[in-house]
């Protein structure tokens, strides 16, 4: 019980005014058009639980993957209704698991003052490298789910393919993830409005990308800011 005490205080610890404010609209916003909008119990909880997720990723706080794991299963539940295949298998197979990586990886590398992990850049040569890496694969992953008669293949495949890098170097600590979530949460944002129109979607899941969006762009520059007199690049 000690050590749960202790856990959740450092969760607590070093929170801006700003940060505190932006959790507390988001959340808000969130609950009071899923209701308005009638959406599914499972919908309110899985955007609830993801945007706690993405604004504690932001914040650097171990406690984002608590609600990562628990996001990423429900996530996985309305994609599956909406027929998007690629979100399924991402959540499903990449994420549950990676959820625990990152708790592990970030555990190791706390800052003790500000009880925040250590963040840092890539350098320019693994910058490109990286992002050939995510256009090779969205292409091919697009065919792939084209194949699998999915609902906007290549669209899907794009939002699939860049969360796995962006989830990859957020596990490794890099500040570049957030130019990706950005990407990915522009392009599911597309994909869910289109769910939603075609009654396979509920308003909760297209604002929960709608609130990741303006939160990476938050935390993208949250994390420049940060790594900024950090002149060790990898």
């Amino acid at each position: 019980m000690k050590k749960v005490k202790e856990l959740i205080k450092k969760e607590l610890t070093g929170w801006k005014k700003w940060e505190i404010i932006w959790l507390l609209v988001a959340t808000a916003v969130i609950l009071g058009v899923s209701v308005y909008w009638k959406d599914t119990l499972t919908g309110i909880v899985a955007a609830l639980t993801g945007i706690w997720c993405v604004i504690l990723t932001g914040k650097g706080k171990l406690s984002s993957f608590w609600f990562g794991t628990i996001n990423t299963v429900l996530y996985a539940l309305v994609a599956w209704k909406a027929k998007y295949w690629g979100e399924v298998m991402l959540n499903l197979i990449y994420y549950v698991p990676m959820n625990f990586v990152g708790m592990y990886m970030w555990s190791k590398n706390m800052n003790e003052q500000t009880e925040e992990v250590l963040k840092k850049r890539m350098t320019r040569n693994n910058s490109i490298l990286a992002y050939g890496c995510v256009i090779a694969g969205t292409i091919a992953y697009g065919f792939l789910l084209k194949f699998l008669h999915g609902t906007l293949p290549f669209v899907d495949a794009m939002s699939t393919v860049f969360s796995v890098f962006a989830q990859y170097l957020c596990v490794k600590r890099y500040m570049e993830q957030w130019i990706l979530w950005i990407v990915v949460d522009v392009v599911t944002v597309i994909m869910w409005i289109y769910a939603f129109i075609n009654g396979t979607g509920d308003m909760a899941t297209v604002l929960m990308w709608s609130v990741y969006l303006v939160n990476a762009i938050f935390m993208l520059m949250k994390w420049m800011r940060d790594t900024k007199m950090n002149t060790v690049k990898e």
